[in-house]
C-alpha cells in the first residue's frame, strides 16, 4: 500500500528509550528534594487504560458498547477520554497517566495508514508516562516496534514530508522479551517516576508469555517471551536496591470475569471472580508490588487478591477501545510505600456524548483530514448490520461474510472453503446511508492485511483443526473459526474438549466429510502459521497465493458482487449447529 508519509503532531516529554543494551545504565534518577521530615501521608492518583487499539474515535455498533452501572451506552473517543482525564485530574498534584499494553496495532484506517504515528501522538497528548507493551505492539514486528519508540522514517513507506516521526515521549515496558538466546531485555524493563512532591514511583512493565500464540510467528521468530514472574521479581528488587518503594506493575495479561464487571469481582471473597493466569500473577508478585494495572482481555474489572504476605492487593483493567478508564487513588506513606488500605479503583466510563477537548479534537482532525480522501471510498453495500466483533455468537454475520470473500479470493487456486481466526475481525459493519460500505469501514474490520494462503488439507486435518478450537489451550475458552458457507458441523458443548465437536455431522459443500481426501482451504498468514493455537495448520508445509491480503479480498468481493440495488444480504444462521443431547 503506497501512503503520502505524513508527521505526527507533537510529542510530551523525552523521548522512551529503545533497545537496551544495559538496563540499569539507561534508568537514570532524579533527586527527590531535601526534606527535614517525609509526610506521614502523600496522596497520588493514577489513570489508567488499555487496549486501545489506536482507536482514536469511537467505534460503531456493540462493539463499541459498555454496559456502565446498569446502563447500557456507546463509549470510547479519545477526545471524549481527554476531556474526562481533565475532569480526574483537577486538583490533584501527584498524578499520573499510564497503559497496560496494546495500544497500538490491530487500529483502524486513521491511524494505521500511517503506521499508528497518529495513536503514538494521541496518548502523548494524553500524558501517558508509560506502558507495558502488548502482544499487539509486535505486529509488524521488533524493528517497527523499535521505530515506534526511538522515531524515524518507516522501512517502506519513508519518512513524514515535513518532519520525520519524533518516537514515542512515553516509555515502553517489556522486562520479559528478549532477542533469542539473550537474558537482556529487549525493551526498557521499568520508568521510575518521580512525583513533585519528591516521591519515586516505580512502574515495571511485562506482556503476556503466551503472546506468540496471538501474534504472527513470522514476526517473532527471533524473539523469547519469557515467564512473567521471575522477570518482575529481578526488577522489583532491582526497584528496591535503588530505594523505590512505591512499585507499581504494568502488565499485559488478563481475564474475564465471570461476566461481571467492577464492584462484582470480589463477591465471595478476594478476586473470587477474577479468572485465569492474572489472577496466579497478581497472587505470587513480590510483596513490594503495590498494585496491578492490567490489560489483555478487554473486560473490565476492579479486584482484590492476597499477596505472599497475604496483603490485600488492586488488580484492574479497563474497558479496550478508549471505552473507559480507571482512577486509582492512594496514599504512600512515610517510607515512600504504597499504604493498601488506602487504595480505591474507581472505573470510569467515556461516552461519546462527552464534550471532545479541543486540543485532542483538534490533532484527530488533522489526521483525519489527511486520510478521508481514501477512507471514504465507496467498496460496497450491505442490507443490514454486520457484528462481527461485537457479536456473542460463535458464528458472526461479519464472520461469514469474510470467510465467503477469502473462499473466493481462492478459487483460482483451486480453494474448496475458507476458515479465518475470530480474533483477526477488530470491529462490526454497521449500517447506515443506505448501507455504503466504505473503504475506511472494510479497513476497521481487517485492520492487520494478511496475506492469504491455500493449503491442500486432508479430512482427517480439517477434523483435528475443528477439534482445536474447543481442546488443548482452547478448551476453557473456545475459539470458534469462521466458516465459509461451503462449511457445517454440529457440537455438542455438554461434551468436554475436542468431544464436543460431532465429526460425522462435517459436511462440505453438502457432503460428508472424506478424512482420507485432501481438499484446499484459504486461511491468512496468521493461522497458516500456526497461530492461536491452530497446530495442525503450521504443519502444512505446502502453500499457494500469498499475492492478496484478507483486506483486499473483502473489498474486491463488496465491489464485484454488490451495490446499492443488489446489497450483501446479512448471511443466515446455521453454519455451526449447537445440538442438546
Amino acid at each position: 500500500m503506497t501512503n503520502t508519509r505524513l508527521p505526527r503532531l507533537r510529542s510530551r516529554g523525552a523521548l522512551a528509550a529503545g533497545v537496551l543494551a544495559a538496563t540499569t545504565a539507561l534508568l537514570g534518577f532524579q533527586t527527590a528534594p531535601t526534606q527535614a521530615r517525609a509526610p506521614e501521608r502523600v496522596p497520588v492518583q493514577l489513570l489508567a487504560l488499555n487496549d486501545l487499539h489506536g482507536n482514536l474515535e469511537p467505534v460503531d455498533g456493540a462493539a463499541g458498547r459498555i454496559t456502565h452501572r446498569g446502563t447500557t451506552l456507546q463509549a470510547g473517543g479519545l477526545a471524549q477520554m481527554a476531556t474526562l482525564l481533565d475532569e480526574a485530574r483537577a486538583g490533584q498534584t501527584n498524578t499520573l497517566t499510564v497503559a497496560g499494553g496494546d495500544m497500538i496495532g490491530g487500529s483502524p484506517l486513521l491511524s494505521a495508514i500511517f503506521h499508528d504515528e497518529p495513536t503514538v501522538a494521541a496518548l502523548d497528548e494524553l500524558g501517558v508516562v508509560a506502558s507495558s507493551v502488548g502482544n499487539h505492539e509486535f505486529d509488524e514486528g521488533p524493528q517497527e516496534l523499535r521505530r515506534i519508540i526511538e522515531g524515524g522514517c518507516h522501512a517502506q513507506d519513508g519518512c513524514a514530508p515535513d518532519a520525520p516521526y519524533a518516537g514515542a515521549g512515553f516509555a515502553y515496558l517489556g522486562g520479559n522479551v528478549t532477542a533469542r538466546g539473550s537474558d537482556t531485555p529487549l525493551l526498557r524493563p521499568y520508568k521510575v517516576e518521580t512525583l513533585p512532591t519528591g516521591q519515586k514511583i516505580g512502574f515495571i512493565g511485562v506482556v503476556t508469555k503466551n503472546a506468540p500464540t496471538v501474534i504472527n510467528a513470522s514476526m517473532v521468530r527471533e524473539l523469547e517471551f519469557h515467564d512473567e514472574l521471575p522477570a518482575i521479581e529481578k526488577y522489583s528488587k532491582e526497584l528496591t536496591k535503588q530505594g523505590v518503594r512505591a512499585q507499581v506493575l504494568l502488565i499485559h495479561e488478563g481475564e474475564t470475569v465471570n461476566g461481571t464487571a467492577g464492584a462484582n469481582c470480589d463477591e465471595g471473597g478476594p478476586g473470587a471472580k477474577l479468572n485465569g493466569r492474572i489472577k496466579d500473577i497478581s497472587q505470587k508478585a513480590p510483596t513490594a508490588i503495590g498494585l496491578v494495572v492490567s490489560g489483555h482481555s478487554h473486560d473490565s474489572y476492579e479486584c482484590t487478591v492476597l499477596d505472599p504476605a497475604n496483603k490485600r492487593r488492586v488488580v484492574t483493567q479497563a474497558d479496550s477501545f478508549g471505552r473507559s478508564f480507571t482512577d486509582l487513588r492512594f496514599d504512600l506513606n512515610a517510607r515512600g510505600e504504597i499504604l493498601r488500605s488506602t487504595v480505591r479503583a474507581q472505573h470510569r466510563a467515556v461516552p461519546v456524548a462527552t464534550t471532545q477537548q479541543p486540543a485532542m479534537s483538534k490533532l484527530i482532525g488533522t489526521w483525519r483530514g489527511r486520510s478521508e480522501e481514501q477512507a471514504n471510498r465507496v467498496v460496497g453495500h450491505i442490507a443490514g448490520d454486520l457484528p462481527g466483533r461485537g457479536s456473542t455468537d460463535p458464528e458472526t454475520p461479519l464472520g461469514s461474510l469474510i470467510t465467503d470473500a477469502q473462499a473466493a479470493a481462492g478459487r483460482g487456486y483451486g480453494a474448496d472453503f475458507a476458515l479465518t481466526n475470530p480474533g483477526s475481525m477488530r470491529a462490526d459493519i454497521i449500517y447506515r446511508d443506505g448501507g455504503v460500505v466504505t473503504y475506511a469501514d472494510a479497513y476497521r474490520v481487517q485492520p492487520f492485511a494478511n496475506a492469504l494462503w491455500v493449503l491442500p488439507i486432508t479430512g482427517q486435518q480439517l477434523v483435528t483443526a475443528l477439534k482445536q478450537q474447543l481442546g488443548g489451550a482452547n478448551e476453557a475458552s473456545p475459539r470458534f473459526l469462521q466458516l465459509s458457507k461451503e462449511l457445517s458441523y454440529s457440537v455438542d458443548m455438554s461434551r468436554s474438549g475436542a468431544d464436543r465437536l460431532l465429526v460425522d455431522t462435517i459436511r462440505l459443500k453438502g457432503r460428508p466429510l472424506d478424512p482420507a481426501a485432501t481438499y484446499k482451504v484459504t486461511v491468512n498468514d496468521f493461522l497458516a502459521n500456526g497461530g492461536n493455537d491452530f497446530d495442525v495448520f503450521g504443519e502444512i508445509a505446502t502453500r499457494e497465493g500469498g499475492d492478496i491480503t484478507d483486506l483486499d479480498a473483502l473489498v474486491t468481493y463488496l465491489e464485484e458482487t454488490t451495490s446499492a440495488g443488489n446489497p450483501a444480504p446479512v448471511p443466515a444462521q446455521g453454519r455451526i449447529t449447537f445440538v442438546t443431547p
